[in-house]
């Protein structure tokens, strides 16, 4: 009287196998889920109580962008408007007015 259909210890085996492994991951996502929720909700809070916060927020991070930009345009780079001496050999004879003094 062999039947095809798992017996009861193999079938509880992977039914504790599934909630194990559904219970590691409730533990290990848990944390990051939250602290998005818990961001989310805070300025949530903030926006509705005190609107001002926002319009201040926003104003810090225009000026924020405003002055990176014109640190990075100060601060870019620029060429030198002098010929560039490559250190390249030359063929033939030497230049006249290289000619060693004596």
């Amino acid at each position: 009287m062999t039947s095809s259909t798992p017996r009861p210890s193999r079938l509880r085996a992977a039914l504790g196998a599934g909630v194990a492994v559904t219970a590691a991951c409730a533990v290990c996502c848990a944390g990051p889920v939250l602290a998005v929720l818990g961001g989310i909700g805070v300025t949530s809070a903030i926006g509705a109580l005190w609107m001002p916060v926002l319009a201040v927020i926003a104003v810090a991070a225009g000026i924020g962008v405003l002055v990176l930009r014109k640190r990075r345009r100060t601060a870019s780079c620029r060429t030198s408007p002098a010929p560039a001496d490559l250190g390249m050999p030359t063929l033939g004879p030497p230049p006249a007015d290289s000619t060693p003094a004596r």
